[in-house]
């Protein structure tokens, strides 16, 4: 589903696919409020985003057309050598199988060793949630991409979320809440969405 802008046009079909920005300063702050655009359009989207809030965030320049040379995360390599990645990390914990390789290699990229570290075996690796996913990459997802939720690992991160048992999905979520640092729990009391 994509939000498209209502522009006024009669149809649907007719409406604009480019994304609209609306920047209001209630106060002095900046909102920025952004409408429509795609998938394919979002480094671009981003790029313009800063560039409207410039301004507004101290000693911050905004470098036109940056996100086009940047790697997200873990993909600072060339898409193909994600087989090599894979063998790679097959040779480096043997304990692995291919398939389970291929998916951390395939999610990870060049984080992946970050979060196996110097795991000699898979209980290394601790509690296995279920299709693969276990508690090292459960922490790592916690510190590293703010996952708060079983709901943002299975879904949002992973999409284990159609490999995972409703029930082995609630044990991961208790585990969660269980083992959330202390600091994050007011994030989600603040309104900040799990």
């Amino acid at each position: 589903m994509r939000p498209l802008y209502d522009d006024g046009a009669s149809e649907a079909k007719a409406a604009t696919r480019d994304y609209v920005f609306e920047l209001d300063t209630p106060g002095g702050a900046p909102l920025l409020s952004i409408y429509g655009g795609k998938i394919t359009t979002y480094r671009r989207l981003s790029e313009e985003a800063l560039e409207r809030l410039a301004p507004y965030l101290k000693g911050s320049k905004a470098r036109e057309g940056w996100t086009g040379k940047a790697p997200l995360p873990g993909g600072d390599m060339d898409v193909s050598a994600i087989a090599a990645l894979t063998a790679e990390l097959v040779r480096k914990y043997p304990f692995l199988t291919a398939a389970h390789a291929g998916r951390i290699a395939h999610a990870y990229g060049t984080r992946a060793a970050k979060w196996l570290g110097s795991a000699r075996s898979l209980a290394d690796l601790g509690v296995s949630f279920g299709a693969t996913l276990t508690e090292s990459e459960v922490r790592y997802l916690m510190s590293a991409e703010w996952a708060l939720s079983a709901e943002d690992v299975v879904w949002r991160r992973s999409k284990l979320g159609l490999r995972l048992s409703a029930d082995e999905i609630a044990a991961l979520d208790e585990w969660m809440t269980a083992n959330r640092a202390s600091g994050e729990r007011p994030l989600r009391e603040a309104g900040a969405r799990p």
